[in-house]
C-alpha cells in the first residue's frame, strides 16, 4: 500500500501588478466597485512574451528546491492549465525540457479552474498504482491573454501565476496519516454555456475571449462546492470541524465567505489570497496554499481541504494531510 505525500510546495507570480486603480484608467470600472463585488484589489500580469511554460517552470524549480530534489527524480509531470503555449504540444512537454527533465512522462489537463483538482487526483492514481514514485502537480495560466480587456464584468477578475506540489509514493507505514486521502470530481456539460472562451482551434481557427455569466456561475458555485466538502469529508471519515485549513479556488471573496457560511466553518479557516492575486484559474489553489505556507500558517500534519469550480462547469475537492 502506497499512499502520496505532498513534500513539496512552490509558486511563482510575474512581476507586473496591475491594481484596481491602474484598472479603472482603461476600462469603465473604480477600485470600489471591483472590491464590493469580487474583494480583489490586484492582480500579477505576464510581461510581454512571458508564456504558461515559464510560469510553469519557475514554480516547478521553487517546489523541486524546497524538495531537495533534481529534475530526474521526478516521473511525471502533470500540468493543469486552460492557457497553454500552443495547441500542442502539451505545455508540460515544454516544462519538462525547461527542466531538463530527460525521464518519466508529461501531459496537460484542461478543467479550467478546477484544473488542478483533476491533475491533483490523477497523480495521486499514478502513484498509488505504483507506475510512478514522484510526480510534479502544476497548475499555471496566463489568463491576461484570453481576457477582453473592454468588458469589466471579466477583466477586473483573472490574473497570472503559477504554482506546484510535489507528491511523493510513501508505504502507508511510513507515511502514517500524512498524504492524499480523498478527492471528488465532478462536471456537468449541460452548463458549459455559463463560463467559456468564444473561440478555439475547431471552432473558429482563433483563440477567443472569456465569457461569463457571473451571477449564474456563483450562484452553482457556493451550493456545487458546498456539497462537494461534504462528500469529499464523508469519504474520508473525517468531521469538517476537524479540518484544520480550507483552501479554496480564488475566485471571488463573496464566494469564499458565502461557502464558509454554508458550511460552518470560521472564516479564519479559509486560506484567501483573492485580493492580491485575483483569480488565476487552475494556479490558484497551489498558489494559495504556497502561499500560506510561506506565510509560517500552515504546520507539518495538518489536515487541509482544497475545493474549485470552474468552465464546464466542472467542480470537486480533495483533502490531505501535510
Amino acid at each position: 500500500m502506497r499512499r502520496s505525500v505532498i513534500t513539496a510546495t512552490g509558486s511563482y507570480l510575474p512581476k507586473r501588478i496591475l491594481t484596481n486603480e491602474e484598472l479603472s484608467r482603461k476600462v469603465d470600472t473604480t477600485d470600489e466597485w471591483i472590491v464590493a463585488r469580487s474583494g480583489i484589489e490586484q492582480r500579477y500580469i505576464a510581461a510581454d512574451g512571458e508564456l504558461t511554460s515559464d510560469l510553469a517552470t519557475h514554480a516547478a524549480k521553487a517546489a523541486l528546491e524546497m524538495a531537495g530534489l533534481t529534475p530526474d527524480d521526478i516521473d511525471l509531470i502533470v500540468l493543469a492549465t486552460a492557457t497553454p503555449d500552443e495547441t500542442f504540444p502539451a505545455t508540460a512537454t515544454v516544462v519538462q525540457k525547461n527542466l531538463g527533465m530527460t525521464r518519466g512522462f508529461a501531459f496537460d489537463i484542461q478543467a479550467v479552474c478546477t484544473g488542478f483538482l483533476y491533475a491533483l487526483a490523477t497523480a495521486d492514481n499514478f502513484v498509488k498504482s505504483g507506475q510512478v514514485t514522484r510526480a510534479l502537480v502544476i497548475g499555471a495560466e496566463t489568463f491576461s491573454r484570453i481576457l477582453d480587456w473592454e468588458d469589466r464584468a471579466t477583466c477586473v477578475l483573472f490574473g497570472d501565476g503559477a504554482g506546484a506540489f510535489v507528491l511523493e509514493a510513501q508505504p502507508v507505514e511510513e507515511a502514517g496519516e500524512r498524504g492524499v486521502m480523498a478527492s471528488y470530481l465532478r462536471c456537468d456539460g449541460r452548463m458549459v454555456d455559463l463560463l467559456y472562451v468564444d473561440g478555439g482551434p475547431s471552432r473558429t481557427q482563433s483563440v477567443g475571449h472569456l465569457r461569463m455569466i457571473g451571477n449564474q456561475v456563483f450562484k452553482h458555485a457556493v451550493n456545487k462546492i458546498s456539497d462537494s466538502v461534504r462528500v469529499v469529508a464523508r469519504e474520508a471519515e473525517i468531521p469538517l470541524e476537524d479540518i484544520d485549513w480550507f483552501v479554496p479556488h480564488q475566485a471571488n471573496q463573496r464566494i469564499l465567505t458565502a461557502v464558509a457560511r454554508n458550511l460552518g466553518v470560521p472564516e479564519e479557516q479559509i486560506i484567501s489570497t483573492v485580493a492580491k492575486h485575483g483569480n488565476t484559474s487552475a494556479a490558484s489553489v497551489p498558489l494559495a496554499l504556497a502561499d500560506a505556507e510561506q506565510n509560517g500558517k500552515l504546520k507539518k500534519g495538518d489536515l487541509v481541504l482544497i475545493e474549485a469550480i470552474g468552465g464546464g462547469l466542472a467542480w470537486g475537492a480533495g483533502l490531505f494531510r501535510l
